[in-house]
């Protein structure tokens, strides 16, 4: 991803990056990614009737973890409260999705990359909320 060489050159940045905010950026896109083809092909299988929950989970995760890479990435003025907020429901929405996963991660391999993938966010979204204590870029 480019998002490191992208937010460095944002004439209000000057260089002066937000790591853990980035690599959280990228962690969201990722699982943005990895939570609809999860729900892609939980929709694939044989007794789809019992993963209803699963495939709404990974939707909602999927929406969440996309909107909140979209508003972090945005550098333009000042929305710290919003990004602080949406750092803690994406925290969440990727805790909850983990779960559900990890529920059918045995039986099935999708499941257990996705829970993977959303348990790095999750802990990506946390790291990135600790930051604001401090300057924002």
């Amino acid at each position: 991803m480019h998002a490191h060489e992208m937010i460095s050159t944002h004439p209000h940045v000057r260089g002066n990056t937000n790591d853990a905010l980035i690599r959280c950026i990228e962690e969201c896109y990722d699982c943005a990614q990895t939570c609809t083809s999860c729900a892609d092909a939980c929709l694939g299988e044989e007794m789809v009737q019992h993963m209803v929950q699963c495939i709404r989970t990974c939707l909602d995760c999927a929406d969440v973890c996309a909107a909140t890479g979209a508003i972090a990435t945005r550098r333009s003025g000042s929305n710290e409260a919003l990004i602080a907020s949406m750092l803690a429901t994406c925290e969440e929405a990727c805790r909850l999705c983990a779960e559900e996963c990890e529920r059918h991660a045995d039986r099935m391999e999708h499941c257990r990359i996705c829970g993977e993938a959303c348990r790095r966010c999750e802990a990506a979204c946390q790291e990135a909320r600790e930051t604001f204590r401090g300057q924002m870029q």
